[in-house]
């Protein structure tokens, strides 16, 4: 789970941040709505985070916000802004951490990682096993992909056929 620790609202120009912000960081009065949008982005996140599946805000070693992560995208100068949901009271995330002490000890870096037995998903392979902290279980990645091979024919099938099936993407 990825855990970000905010300093205390100050404003931005909205015309040099990258989100257009007014204000970034965290005050008591503000709502869920506007602190998920002033702390979404716009962050330097390690390669852990392309797999985690939640985001915990945290201000004075108490978290303030989980969010659930829908995908990262890329904003100016290498950084990435969580595009996704603020989570409300009810859900198990949420009621584990929102309003209690920040899970990871303090450090420089205001993004951390932690493994959390509330950040699992079902193994990407199709086998129903639960993984925490990626999309496979070790080695299921190769099996996966096997098994889409073998629905082709070989190896060669496979990439004759994707080859004339895949079209690439244009940019926009």
């Amino acid at each position: 789970m990825i855990h970000i620790t905010l300093g205390t609202m100050r404003p931005v120009e909205p015309q040099e941040d990258q989100l257009g912000r007014g204000y970034v960081g965290w005050h008591e009065s503000m709502s869920d709505e506007a602190l998920f949008q002033a702390n979404r982005g716009c962050w330097v996140l390690g390669e852990r985070a392309e797999k985690e599946q939640y985001a915990l805000l945290s201000h004075d070693k108490k978290v303030r916000m989980a969010i659930e992560i829908d995908k990262l995208v890329p904003v100016a100068g290498g950084r990435k802004a969580i595009e996704g949901r603020f989570l409300k009271a009810g859900h198990p995330v949420h009621d584990a951490y929102v309003g209690e002490a920040t899970p990871v000890d303090s450090a420089r870096n205001p993004i951390t990682y932690f493994d959390s037995p509330h950040d699992t998903r079902l193994c990407g392979c199709g086998c129903g096993e639960p993984v925490a902290g990626g999309w496979f279980l070790a080695g299921h990645d190769q099996k996966a992909l096997h098994a889409r091979v073998a629905k082709i024919g070989t190896v060669r099938e496979f990439l004759d056929w994707f080859d004339n099936t895949y079209v690439e993407p244009t940019a926009e």
